[in-house]
């Protein structure tokens, strides 16, 4: 007997999430110095609080349950000082990457197993469809940043921590996916009813909708407070340099390595754009936001991290024979090459063999482009 047969997939995904959740919950009960204090609050929800806070580290001490920004903490954010307390910063640490990473591979199964049950068909549009939900969720990520400006600001912001955890990664990823999911329940009714001829119609306007809400939002603040404020040439700047790249990228591809657009067509060149904006983005808030009196963004990524250290080292600083070129180009390049080596293993006979793993994987792909990507962008361009 082929035990495969007798378990049913979505059981099985549904008893590993329970399993996993109610051995994480009893750890962190039964062992929570170094469970919770030590790992999940260090790595996971302390840099969100940290995030919402616009603090540069929060300091939380196991003894009387008590959080505090590093301002007012003793020895401030550094870890060594302390004896029994947990510091986190916001951002990411590798920590926190692998555990994301994890959980991200994880609900794509469920997320697999979720779609079997639907009729996609066709499901390059329902790719197309979803990228307004992409481009919504790095809008609403900015959201929270203009909350931690308006706090600088000395203001009370609409929605104050620990609400605005929902907004702030990774949680914010789950947000998003709720809001796509509904979407797409909706638009499913909607084409089984006979109200619209197809559900992507519909799923892309409702995406667009709540994208233009977003952003609508921000817009509304740069016109009303002034700790937001629109620099609309960033916009054009990072658009314009991802698309046209992106674009240069698609068509050299097409030409000289057919095999890496045959089989995904225009969702590959999607792909590359998603990342485009993402390395675009970065390069402008490392390096040149000082054209706007922006300030210094830093990176907040591990890999960001180090490959502008490395960057820097390697150069001698930030210029070129005497010319100032910042230090994180480097960024930008990976950006397009990695994009381009994934897309080569999407060939005709996977996507023809495993057309809806294939598919989602690829709005995988260009979600963690994307909407980080997005985000930037429309941190800087409004200076928060």
């Amino acid at each position: 007997m082929d035990l495969s047969d007798d378990v049913d997939p979505v059981r099985a995904w549904v008893a590993a999430f329970l399993t996993g959740l109610l051995g994480l919950v009893a750890a962190a009960l039964l062992f929570t110095r170094q469970v919770y204090h030590g790992s999940l609050w260090r790595y996971f929800w302390g840099p969100v609080h940290a995030d919402a806070e616009g603090a540069d580290c929060m300091v939380r001490f196991p003894d009387t349950g008590q959080t505090v920004p590093g301002a007012e903490a003793e020895f401030g954010c550094t870890r060594s000082a302390y004896e029994a307390a947990a510091v986190a910063e916001p951002g990411y640490t590798v920590v926190s990457t692998l555990g994301y990473i994890l959980v991200l591979v994880f609900m794509l199964v469920g997320v697999y197993l979720l779609l079997q049950r639907f009729d996609l068909t066709p499901l390059s549009e329902f790719f197309f469809a979803l990228v307004p939900f992409m481009l919504f969720g790095g809008a609403l990520r900015t959201v929270e940043d203009a909350f931690v400006a308006a706090q600088r600001a000395g203001e009370t912001p609409a929605v104050e921590f620990p609400a605005s955890a929902v907004l702030i990664s990774p949680f914010i990823y789950f947000t998003v996916f709720a809001i796509a999911l509904l979407a797409f329940l909706a638009s499913k009714w909607l084409a089984n009813n006979g109200v619209t001829d197809t559900y992507y119609y519909p799923l892309a306007g409702i995406g667009t909708a709540v994208l233009a809400g977003a952003f609508g939002y921000l817009l509304y603040l740069s016109m009303v407070t002034d700790y937001v404020t629109l620099h609309a040439s960033i916009l054009v700047l990072v658009i314009g340099i991802a698309t046209v790249t992106a674009a240069f990228t698609y068509v050299a591809l097409d030409r000289y390595w057919p095999i890496v657009t045959a089989g995904t067509g225009l969702m590959g060149l999607v792909v590359i754009w998603g990342h485009a904006i993402d390395g675009a983005a970065n390069v402008i808030a490392n390096d040149w936001t000082h054209i706007w009196n922006l300030g210094d963004y830093t990176a907040k990524h591990p890999f960001n991290r180090f490959l502008i250290d490395t960057t820097n080292s390697l150069q001698g600083g930030t210029e070129i024979a005497g010319v100032y070129v910042g230090d994180g180009w480097p960024f930008f390049v990976v950006k397009i090459i990695v994009p381009v080596l994934i897309l080569s293993v999407f060939d005709e006979q996977f996507l023809e063999e495993s057309p809806r793993f294939a598919v989602m994987l690829l709005g995988a792909i260009v979600a963690v482009g994307l909407g980080p990507g997005t985000r930037d962008m429309i941190r800087i361009a409004f200076g928060i």
